[in-house]
């Protein structure tokens, strides 16, 4: 993997694959740049993909103190090493770190997220309140079982999986990263859609949902696409908050290879 450095002097791992206009991955939650590599791989054909260990995360450094700005930074730096301007995908919480990161003013030609967690309404936001606190309590104590348990519980994963999850060989992986678990929720504030900040954003905007995914997450995804002054909806049929690399390359495919593609090749 290449590196480069983010603004604080954090190294931020990253690797190319293809030829094309570029097209950055952003991961979510626990993930890191190896779990993009089957998307990547089916983007590459046409694109010069670039995915990144988010920070705190495989072969990317910790940093010191944690703000969402340290990530619009690091994401600031992997566009400035992939080129001019970059297209992004954002995938669950790193499509919250693309949406603030273009709304920070990131140069972005076109722009996908699917699925960003925020949790609207008055019920949504206290549950993410009470979610926070027990998060910190749970890393405080060093408990990173206890934390990565309660991100799949709140994300929809039956305690008979993540009792099996835990005796199975990627769970010390999970806990690995469990701490930037952290990052992710300070990136989605109290829960609340950014409406404000979005509508500052000028690229082209695809928001995605599955068809299968939660009314919550249809409903988020809905404001957010209405958020966005240049801002697409789309619904994925059969998809739940489990994309499928398969499902989604071709979209980003088409999405990804509009005018950006022919100014590139010009």
């Amino acid at each position: 993997m290449d590196k480069t450095l983010s603004r604080d002097g954090t190294s931020i791992a990253y690797r190319r694959r293809g030829d094309g206009p570029p097209v950055i991955l952003v991961g979510g939650a626990l993930s890191t740049s190896a779990d993009e590599a089957t998307l990547a791989a089916l983007l590459a054909p046409r694109f010069t993909v670039v995915t990144y260990d988010r920070r705190g995360r495989g072969a990317s450094g910790h940093g010191g103190p944690y703000t969402p700005r340290r990530e619009i930074e690091d994401l600031t730096a992997v566009a400035a090493a992939a080129g001019e301007r970059v297209s992004l995908f954002g995938m669950l919480s790193g499509g919250a770190l693309a949406l603030e990161a273009t709304a920070a003013g990131l140069p972005v030609d076109l722009l996908a997220v699917y699925e960003p967690p925020y949790t609207p309404g008055a019920d949504g936001l206290l549950h993410k309140s009470r979610c926070t606190t027990l998060l910190h309590r749970l890393l405080e104590n060093g408990d990173r079982g206890g934390a990565v348990e309660l991100y799949l519980s709140r994300t929809g994963v039956p305690q008979e999986t993540i009792t099996r999850m835990r005796r199975a060989p990627l769970w010390p992986g999970l806990e690995a990263v469990a701490h930037t678990l952290a990052y992710d929720d300070a990136l989605l504030g109290d829960g609340s859609v950014p409406a404000g900040r979005l509508a500052s954003i000028t690229a082209r905007t695809l928001v995605v949902t599955g068809g299968f995914s939660t009314a919550r997450a249809h409903e988020t995804t809905l404001a957010l696409a209405a958020a966005i002054p240049r801002a697409r909806h789309r619904t994925l049929t059969g998809q739940t908050r489990e994309l499928a690399p398969h499902v989604i390359a071709p979209v980003l495919s088409d999405f990804f290879a509009t005018d950006v593609f022919l100014r590139w090749a010009s």
